[in-house]
C-alpha cells in the first residue's frame, strides 16, 4: 500500500484515504474516457478503445497523473515497487480494471454465436499455433541478431523472453474494436476471438517453458510443463463442456428467483466464479469469463443477460482500457528506441504471416486473412503482464523492458487502425462467398 501524505486530513482513517484517492481516480478516469472517446469518434473516427488507451497514457502516473496538485499531491501516485517492475497503479484501480476485463470478457462470450464458433474451432486452432511460433522466433532471432542477447544466443533469457513477448495477443483490445465495428459475429470475428482464446492457453505455456529454462534453479521440467498444460487446457474445455451442457439447467435455476435483478446478478457471479477457477488453474481471469459467456450464449437467459450488462459494461469497461494505458511509461521508450521499433514491425509481421497464412489454408481470402492477422497483432495487458514478470525476477533489464512496452503501445494502436478500414473493405472475407458483410 502506497501513501496520500496531503490528500486527506490527517485526522482520516487509512481506508478513508484509500477510498476517497479511489473515488477521485475513478472519476478523471471515466471523465477521461468519455471525452477521449468522444473525439475519436467525432474528430478522427476511430475505435473510442484507442482513445481510452492514449487517454490513460496521459493521465497516467508517469505524465501528468503524476504531477503534485498544489495542496493535494499527485492524483495517480506511483506505488513502492512500481520501480522494480510492479504494478504502477495502485492495486484497488487495477482489481477494478480486470473487473472491467472480466465484465468485456463475458459479454463478448454473450454475443457468441456458439454453433459459429465451433465451427470456426479447426481455422481458429491452426491461427493460434501459427500466430505463436512465428513472432516467437522472429523475437529470439532479433534479440540475437541486435547484439541483446546473453552468450547462450538463442537460449539466453532475455532472447526467449522477448520471444515469449511477441507470443501474446489483447484478446480485449481486439474484442473490444470488433465490437465497434459490428464485426464480432464475421467469420473473422469469430476466428479472432476463438484464436485469442487458444493464443492466451499457449502463451501461458511458453511463459512457463521460458521461466523454467531462464531462472537458474527453477526447477524446470518437461514434466511440469506438461502438467501445466494439462491443467489449462483440461480445465478450459473442461468449464466450456459442462457450461455448454448445464446451460439450460442454469437457466431454469435462476429463472426461479424473483427479486429485481436476479438475473444478471446472478450470471455476473458464476462469470466471476469461473474467472477466479481459470486463475487458479493456470489460465486467465477473461478466459473463465469468456467461456462461461459462451455457455449460455444459447439460452435466453443470456441474450437478456446481454442486454442487461450494457450499463455496467459502459461503466467498467472503460476504467479497464485507460488503466491499462496507464501503465505504459513513455521514459522507457528512451532507450532501445531503433531496437524497439524493429520489434514492433516484426511482432506485427509475425502475427500477420502467421496468423493470416493458416487462415488463408483454411478457406479465407487475402482480405479475410488480412483482417485475422491485423486482430491478432494487439499485445496489450498480456505482453505488459509478462514484461513485468521478467523484470521482477531479474530475466529482462530495464533496456528490453522499455523496449517490450514500445511493442506494445505500437501494437495496440496499430491494429485497430488496421482492422477499422480492413473491415470497410466490401466483400466476404472468406473464398467462394461473394456477399458483403452486413453493416
Amino acid at each position: 500500500m502506497f501513501s496520500i501524505p496531503t490528500l486527506v486530513p490527517a485526522a482520516e482513517t487509512a481506508i478513508t484515504q484509500v477510498i476517497l484517492l479511489l473515488l477521485l481516480q475513478l472519476a478523471v478516469i471515466l471523465l477521461a474516457a468519455k471525452v477521449a472517446g468522444e473525439l475519436a469518434l467525432r474528430l478522427l473516427h476511430a475505435p473510442p478503445v484507442l482513445a481510452e488507451l492514449a487517454a490513460g497514457v496521459l493521465i497516467g502516473p508517469y505524465a501528468l497523473g503524476g504531477a503534485a496538485i498544489p495542496g493535494f499531491g499527485p492524483l495517480f501516485p506511483l506505488p513502492a515497487g512500481a520501480a522494480a517492475g510492479g504494478l504502477p497503479v495502485g492495486s484497488e484501480l487495477f482489481a477494478l480494471a480486470q473487473l472491467g476485463s472480466i465484465v468485456l470478457l463475458f459479454r463478448v462470450g454473450l454475443e457468441t454465436n456458439l454453433r459459429q464458433f465451433l465451427t470456426y474451432a479447426g481455422p481458429a486452432t491452426a491461427v493460434a499455433l501459427g500466430g505463436v511460433a512465428a513472432p516467437f522466433a522472429l523475437g529470439v532471432a532479433a534479440t540475437v541478431l541486435f547484439g541483446f542477447a546473453g552468450p547462450a544466443g538463442i537460449w539466453s533469457p532475455e532472447a526467449l523472453f522477448m520471444g515469449a513477448i511477441l507470443t501474446a495477443t489483447s484478446v480485449g483490445i481486439t474484442a473490444r474494436v470488433l465490437d465497434d465495428l459490428h464485426r464480432l459475429e464475421s467469420p473473422e470475428g469469430m476466428v479472432i476471438i476463438a484464436a485469442a482464446v487458444v493464443d492466451d492457453v499457449l502463451g501461458i505455456l511458453v511463459l512457463t517453458v521460458v521461466a523454467g529454462i531462464s531462472i537458474a534453479g527453477g526447477g524446470f521440467s518437461w514434466g511440469g510443463v506438461g502438467w501445466v498444460a494439462f491443467k489449462a487446457v483440461g480445465f478450459w474445455l473442461g468449464l466450456s463442456g459442462l457450461g455448454i451442457l448445464a446451460a439450460s439447467r442454469i437457466e431454469r435455476a435462476i429463472g426461479w428467483f424473483r427479486v429485481p435483478g436476479a438475473a444478471v446478478a446472478l450470471t455476473l457471479a458464476l462469470a466471476l466464479l469461473a474467472a477466479g477457477l481459470a486463475q487458479v488453474f493456470g489460465l486467465a481471469f477473461i478466459i473463465g469469463a469468456f467461456s462461461m459467456g459462451l455457455a449460455l450464449s444459447t439460452t435466453e437467459l443470456g441474450h437478456r443477460t446481454e442486454k442487461t450488462l450494457a450499463p455496467v459494461a459502459d461503466l467498467l469497461v472503460p476504467v479497464f482500457f485507460v488503466t491499462m494505458g496507464m501503465l505504459v511509461d513513455v521514459g522507457a521508450m528512451r532507450h532501445a528506441v531503433v531496437f524497439g521499433l524493429i520489434i514492433s514491425a516484426l511482432a506485427i509481421i509475425g502475427k500477420a504471416f502467421g496468423a493470416g497464412l493458416p487462415a488463408l489454408a483454411t478457406g479465407f481470402n487475402l482480405r479475410g486473412s488480412l483482417r485475422i492477422g491485423a486482430g491478432m497483432a494487439p499485445r496489450g495487458e498480456v505482453a505488459l503482464i509478462i514484461a513485468g514478470i521478467g523484470l521482477s525476477q531479474g530475466i529482462i533489464g530495464q533496456d528490453l523492458f522499455g523496449v517490450s512496452i514500445m511493442m506494445t503501445v505500437i501494437t495496440t494502436i496499430a491494429a485497430p487502425l488496421a482492422l477499422a478500414p480492413l473491415f470497410r473493405w466490401p466483400g466476404s472475407g472468406r473464398r467462394g462467398d461473394a456477399t458483403a458483410p452486413p453493416r
